[in-house]
């Protein structure tokens, strides 16, 4: 499935096919684009106690990740799908309990709140210092205000903010973000566990919407143009410090469906 240009292979293991699996390993197979199917993660379904269902979602290297808002879009349409739940559902994730509607031609859900706002952090990198603004969307994410992000060095800068040791030892996404409007912005993004610049991610989008609200350059809802082309809808409340009720809105589509020898 791909949402936004973000690819991923989901497999339902309600019923345990993939017991004794290395899963990690597997992902890390799988995901190769040379050798397998190809794609930015792995989504694994088991069943859930306390939602519709859970998901253990890992990147690209074999790391585990807390959350994948493009990711949480696919993982609800194929859900729907597969009747392992309704059009309105909930899901567990390392971050917490999603909630999620499937529609007709995108996917909404409603992501965990944001937590460990801080802004106007100096960043000393090879090319010279920057000045990102950090917060977390269910997985961390620094980003930088660019007046032109197609001139971005987003391989170069975002490895070396990614491994600074300022976000250490977890690391951090990185995200650079272009106004170009007061609802619209533009965004580029290396992630972790991808280890490179991915055409879109969904708690990039989020963030970067978080963080050009709170400079006060955008409001909700936010529209998100992203590297592959594509546009997700944020909206967020604000109470006092707190963003809340974050909302990411955008395409979710199958791409293909088969066997996989492994």
């Amino acid at each position: 499935m791909q949402g936004n240009g973000n690819d991923f292979i989901l497999i339902d293991n309600r019923r345990g096919i993939l017991k004794g699996m290395n899963l990690r390993g597997l992902s890390i197979a799988v995901c190769n684009r040379h050798y397998s199917v190809g794609a930015d993660g792995l989504i694994v379904i088991v069943s859930s106690r306390k939602a519709d269902f859970k998901w253990q979602f890992f990147n690209a290297d074999g790391s585990e990740a807390e959350m994948c808002g493009n990711g949480s879009r696919c993982a609800a349409r194929f859900a729907y799908l597969r009747k392992i739940a309704k059009r309105n559902m909930s899901f567990e994730t390392l971050a917490g309990i999603v909630h999620a509607a499937v529609k007709e031609n995108t996917v909404m859900v409603r992501l965990t709140n944001a937590s460990g706002l801080s802004m106007n952090i100096a960043v000393p990198l090879e090319s010279g210092t920057r000045i990102g603004h950090f917060i977390n969307t269910g997985v961390p994410h620094l980003a930088y205000i660019s007046e032109d992000i197609n001139s971005e060095d987003v391989e170069g800068i975002g490895r070396d903010t990614r491994y600074h040791d300022q976000f250490g030892p977890a690391g951090t996404n990185v995200d650079f973000i272009q106004v170009t409007g007061p609802h619209r912005i533009r965004i580029r993004t290396y992630e972790r566990g991808v280890e490179g610049e991915t055409l879109a991610c969904g708690t990039g989008a989020v963030a970067a919407a978080l963080i050009a609200g709170t400079l006060g350059h955008v409001s909700s809802p936010v529209e998100v143009l992203t590297r592959g082309g594509d546009r997700l809808v944020i909206s967020y409340k604000r109470e006092g410090e707190q963003l809340m009720d974050l909302r990411l809105e955008g395409p979710a589509e199958v791409v293909c469906e088969g066997n996989l020898f492994i």
